[in-house]
């Protein structure tokens, strides 16, 4: 038997390519799970490993795709059954593990998560890992004592994946939103997904000198980082909260300062989802089946297929991609 994946490959003088390939089942990697893809979606960290940058991708030939969404073909593990639906996130796959850019993956029954009811697989892949970190950076909120009285949330990079799904999540909740982006033709977009105040990048990408700023944010879900993360954190209400999902412009705050935490008590909530424990994932995915608006998912698809990935892995590197990208994988 024979399944269908992009295998990404390094020459000899270091150049990187990625092709459509048919290859044989027992190239798969070992796993007590069988599964037959039928979604996957694309993340920046899946344009890192499709243009081999990043350092995520150690050996090659690799098949990148962190997320996908399918059907147990056969299990190992007596949790699932041939038949089951299921959805994969995180644990390195598609980075150290043969991923979901396949008609075909085997992989450990404890990286799967059973598929909600109430979502179809490529539903499940229009929410992905992006989906995923935005519902676990909403339920931290939740945790910390954020609601919607308490004032407006700030999501930056919100026409990205994950600022999208967070949009659509907080607004649905009823929180009022305030979406920052770079591109002025997302505007209308996110208001349809429920943002009410749409601010330009520009005005937060720039450091300030000032120690605090006036307050504004009851809290905030940041996938940027950088100088625009410490704005963000000099403008937060008391006792407010921000949750830090990305680094999209840094890894560093060259800005930083304690002031913000001594006083006004603001905290900063780092949320990883690679590695999150499995029942926080059930929980996760849950919450994400009864919260996310469906009617907001098709706004924010775009279909493509396997042989499209060359072209989508650098372009979601340089900005280009809008919203939430699934991808058939059949075809």
């Amino acid at each position: 038997m024979t399944f269908r994946a992009l295998l990404v490959d390094k020459a000899g003088d270091g150049t990187i390519s990625a092709s459509v390939q048919d290859l044989p089942d027992d190239r798969l990697p070992d796993g007590d799970m069988t599964v037959a893809v039928e979604y996957s979606t694309l993340n920046y960290k899946d344009g890192l490993c499709i243009t081999g940058k990043g350092g995520l991708v150690r050996t090659f030939p690799h098949v990148p795709g962190v997320d996908f969404a399918g059907t147990v073909e056969a299990s190992a593990d007596p949790r699932y059954r041939p038949g089951d639906k299921v959805v994969l996130t995180g644990w390195r796959v598609g980075e150290i593990w043969w991923g979901g850019y396949a008609t075909r993956a085997k992989v450990k029954g404890d990286w799967l998560v059973p598929l909600p009811d109430a979502l179809t697989t490529r539903e499940a892949m229009a929410i992905g890992t992006a989906g995923l970190t935005s519902m676990l950076a909403v339920m931290a909120l939740e945790k910390a004592g954020v609601t919607p009285p308490k004032g407006e949330i700030l999501v930056t990079g919100a026409a990205g994946g994950v600022g999208s799904v967070a949009v659509a999540i907080l607004a649905r909740m009823g929180f009022r939103v305030a979406a920052v982006t770079g591109r002025p033709e997302a505007a209308d977009y996110l208001r349809e997904l429920g943002a009410e105040t749409i601010i330009d990048r520009a005005e937060l990408a720039e450091a300030s000198a000032k120690p605090l700023e006036s307050e504004r944010w009851a809290g905030a879900v940041d996938s940027v980082g950088g100088d625009m993360l410490m704005r963000i954190l000099k403008q937060v209400k008391y006792d407010g909260v921000v949750a830090s999902i990305g680094l999209a412009a840094s890894a560093t705050v060259p800005s930083f300062s304690v002031i913000p935490f001594i006083l006004r008590g603001v905290s900063l909530l780092g949320i990883d989802s690679v590695m999150r424990p499995r029942n926080e994932r059930l929980d996760a995915w849950s919450r994400i089946a009864a919260d996310l608006p469906h009617d907001k998912l098709d706004d924010m698809i775009a279909e493509y297929g396997l042989s499209d990935l060359p072209a989508l892995g650098p372009a979601i590197l340089e900005g280009k991609v809008r919203g939430r990208t699934v991808i058939d994988v059949r075809k």
